[in-house]
């Protein structure tokens, strides 16, 4: 059985048409602007930022006027390298909805050492994530197949296959999920969880979580359009670890689902 995601819309951002979710400009203004660009990590090889949600890491579109390439440019402009797309060097990516650990190379050296860590299954992935509803298990392991979308219009989404079609190519991927609080958001049941991602794949953690049953909190495309309420998709890049020769890369993004940050969080037990 297939399970995809049924917007028939494209895009990540398609929200921002919904009257009942906050729009783009009001988003960002919860986001700390350009110059305050959060910074975890620092050397003469790689910087790792804290990224914002709701922002892009590069765009083609003269339109898009923050993205995290124009963060960094604005913030190390002799870090800016002419000779590529885009001006920095990302070695891995996040969603554009997808908040915390970046790693940027700055150098070629540096980023094809650090691409095969990627590459290898080295690098160490920790993400933290509000999910809808109160998940009974103390931990889970996801391990189902994933594949782009194939229906017109539904192209930029993935789909889990129990089954999947045989003229298909799907992709193996593997989520271990584990429970970290259980609370309420907003007055709705919602559980904080811990996701390590095995495999990489585009929207991993999103399908996986939707494929279960405890969609994230906010993400408006996993959730048939549904879950429009929240400012945000509640998933965030907590730690990353990278196993670089002579130059370990282990870093903590701030976490931003607390009570204090996001009143809307309220937890019902201890942290575990």
């Amino acid at each position: 059985m297939t399970h995809p995601g049924h917007d028939p819309r494209s895009g990540e951002s398609l929200y921002k048409k919904n009257s009942q979710r906050m729009n783009l400009d009001a988003a960002m203004a919860q986001a700390p602007p350009t110059a305050e660009l959060k910074i975890i990590y620092q050397s003469q090889n790689f910087i790792v930022v804290d990224k914002n949600f709701d922002v892009k890491i590069n765009s083609d579109d003269e339109s898009d006027r923050v993205t995290v390439a124009t963060q960094l440019a604005e913030r190390f402009p002799d870090n800016v390298d002419d000779t590529i797309c885009h001006k920095f060097r990302f070695v891995h990516r996040l969603d554009y909805s997808t908040s915390g650990a970046l790693c940027i190379a700055l150098n070629k050296k540096a980023s094809a050492v650090a691409g095969d860590k990627f590459k290898n299954r080295e690098v160490i992935k920790e993400y933290l994530a509000l999910v809808r509803g109160h998940v009974s298990e103390v931990s889970i392991t996801i391990d189902k197949p994933v594949y782009p979308n194939p229906e017109e219009g539904l192209t930029h989404m993935m789909c889990v296959a129990d089954d999947p079609p045989v003229d298909m190519k799907t992709k193996s991927a593997t989520t271990e999920l584990e429970v970290l609080q259980l609370g309420m958001y907003d007055g709705e049941p919602a559980t904080k969880v811990k996701l390590c991602p095995k495999t990489g794949r585009r929207h991993q953690l999103r399908v996986h979580c939707q494929y279960i049953g405890y969609p994230i909190v906010g993400d408006y495309t996993y959730s048939f359009r549904q879950d429009v309420k929240p400012y945000r998709m509640m998933l965030h890049s907590f730690k990353l670890t990278i196993p670089i020769p002579n130059e370990l890369i282990d870093v903590i993004a701030t976490d931003p689902f607390t009570t204090e940050l996001d009143s809307k969080w309220q937890p019902l037990v201890a942290s575990r």
